[in-house]
């Protein structure tokens, strides 16, 4: 087969396919990545970022090359999360201003554009790394470049980048020794191969079936906003069922919790226990917070989620164009709402992870609260939407996670009415920092120096499970490990809580700490709480110790050491 050009219909074809691929592996991408963390995922940010754009591209009945470029580069920017996903976001718009102005593309535009996507990539990134998502693409259109004087033919240009891209993977593990030790390739890069290889697939006239709403993995994959206008007979959408491979104890106290959860999200309740397997069904709007709950007791298996709303699906086809209409007014009337009130100098938004986290923002003054952190990074849309909803001049962002700066940068280019300034506080304990010293009568400039250098003097800590085994730092780590991490590395490890906990904060502290802040998760109790506050206290009575509640699933403990 020689293919020398491609038009829209086999592009949209294309992109389609290539997202459905990462969609099918986003399990086996996850399980790539470094620290075995339960949270934030390369394949879940990567596949939420590409979705946002195929979910406009699938809609195109008669596409043009340009309005495809457009739909993938504005759907891509908006739904990325986490730095994979930015990044992929920006290799879609380099690769997009290349190719929005042909009506067919050939090796040469399409080398090019490969050109371009790299270049706009690695822009977009302040530093820089090697053996990641970048490399790869680096390589796939190094070789791009070359074939441009041998072939015509697409298919080839296409198998042969494809066999490039897998030797540089391959290679990642030398160019960063952590990936080395874990015995892994680059997850960023392993997400962008698996995206080539689908639109390859559809480029050979594979037939992939495209489906803009796959099953849900983590809370807000799922949208029920149109079956909610529609006030349809089904209160709850979803048929919900799991196993969960117990992995910490679950007596009649924690089943009667985790039933207590479900009810609150959902009817049609069965939950069957024994000592190795939980059985769970429930029909609820939102499988993906009953996953996540049943993921802090165990792994999880068997995972079935029916849409039993589908039989609506005419009636939504119909009714689309009514509703998208009513959340347009919506939003408007919102807007509205918010830039009556009176314009304010210095607005805030900030990123968290529970509710006693919020609380503590909100009392430190903040506007707008974004949810997820760690359980789920916030995409570029979400702070956008947090933007328009802040009626300030200046408007400064605390993302409170790595993961979530580049969002938040993004945000900010895309941004023209007000002063963006992202603090890149990498987490909640650095951002409560930030916020703390600010001060009202210094200048954006002032404030900005003030809060990054204060911030600096944080040292955080986070406790949580091991999801899976690896090797890192040295240290063999078993699945249902209990971790302690600081901002870089794994610094205790153990089977209980408090005594992990009580570890990590003695690796923190040193000669110059004076303050210990706890903040304690949804899954610690109270007193579990207190007695880790008195641990500290003897152990430490020159320091201060604060303990609050931070209510956040997943993290036993949140913590700083000041």
């Amino acid at each position: 087969m020689v293919i020398n050009t491609i038009d829209a219909f086999t592009l949209k074809k294309m992109f389609l396919a290539g997202a459905k691929s990462i969609e099918s592996k986003k399990e086996y991408i996850n399980e790539l990545n470094v620290f075995p963390v339960p949270d934030g995922d390369t394949g879940t940010n990567m596949t939420l970022t590409i979705m946002s754009a195929a979910k406009e591209v699938s809609q195109m009945e008669n596409p043009t090359i340009e309005g495809l470029a457009k739909a993938i580069s504005s759907g891509s920017l908006r739904g990325a999360r986490g730095n994979s996903g930015v990044i992929l976001s920006q290799l879609f718009r380099g690769f997009t201003k290349e190719i929005k102005d042909y009506d067919e593309i050939n090796v040469t535009v399409m080398s090019n554009a490969f050109q371009k996507a790299v270049e706009t990539a690695y822009k977009a990134v302040m530093k820089p790394k090697e053996g990641t998502i970048l490399t790869v693409a680096r390589g796939g259109a190094e070789k791009a470049a070359k074939l441009v004087s041998e072939t015509d033919d697409l298919v080839y240009f296409w198998s042969e980048v494809i066999k490039h891209m897998e030797e540089v993977l391959a290679h990642t593990p030398e160019l960063l020794p952590v990936l080395k030790e874990a015995g892994v390739v680059d997850s960023g890069g392993q997400g962008l191969l698996e995206i080539v290889k689908g639109a390859y697939d559809a480029l050979l006239g594979k037939e992939v079936e495209f489906d803009s709403a796959p099953a849900p993995s983590k809370a807000s994959d799922v949208q029920v906003n149109l079956d909610n206008a529609l006030a349809v007979d089904i209160k709850f959408g979803y048929c919900t069922e799991f196993i969960i491979n117990l992995e910490k104890e679950f007596d009649m106290s924690t089943e009667n919790n985790f039933k207590g959860f479900l009810e609150s999200i959902g009817d049609s309740l069965v939950v069957v226990a024994d000592d190795e397997l939980v059985k769970v069904h429930v029909h609820t709007n939102d499988p993906g917070k009953a996953l996540q709950r049943g993921l802090t007791y165990g792994s999880l298996s068997r995972i079935k989620i029916d849409n039993m709303r589908e039989e609506h699906n005419e009636r939504l086809i119909k009714d689309a164009a009514k509703i998208a209409a009513k959340e347009a007014e919506e939003k408007k009337a919102k807007a509205a709402e918010v830039k009556s009130a009176p314009r304010k100098e210095v607005g805030f938004i900030s990123v968290s992870i529970g509710e006693g986290i919020n609380e503590i923002f909100k009392g430190l003054g903040v506007d707008y609260i974004i949810s997820g952190g760690q359980t789920m990074n916030p995409s570029t849309e979400d702070m956008l939407n947090a933007i328009e909803n802040v009626n300030a001049d200046t408007i400064f962002i605390f993302p409170n996670n790595s993961n979530i700066i580049l969002a938040a940068e993004q945000a900010k280019q895309l941004t023209e009415d007000k002063q963006i300034v992202v603090i890149p506080s990498k987490t909640v304990p650095q951002g409560i920092t930030a916020i703390i010293n600010y001060v009202y009568d210094k200048s954006v400039e002032d404030n900005t120096n003030r809060m990054i250098e204060e911030m600096k003097k944080v040292k955080s800590g986070q406790v949580t499970y091991a999801v899976r085994d690896t090797s890192i730092d040295g240290k063999e780590i078993k699945q249902g490990d209990v971790m302690g991490l600081d901002d870089k590395k794994i610094l205790s490890i153990g089977s209980n809580v408090l005594e992990t906990t009580f570890e990590l904060i003695k690796s923190l502290v040193d000669e110059d700490s004076e303050l210990i802040s706890i903040y304690y998760g949804e899954d610690v109790t109270e007193d579990n709480a207190n007695q880790l506050s008195e641990m500290i206290s003897e152990e430490f009575p020159d320091l201060d110790v604060e303990l609050n509640y931070g209510g956040q699933p997943i993290y036993y403990y949140v913590l700083s050491v000041e």
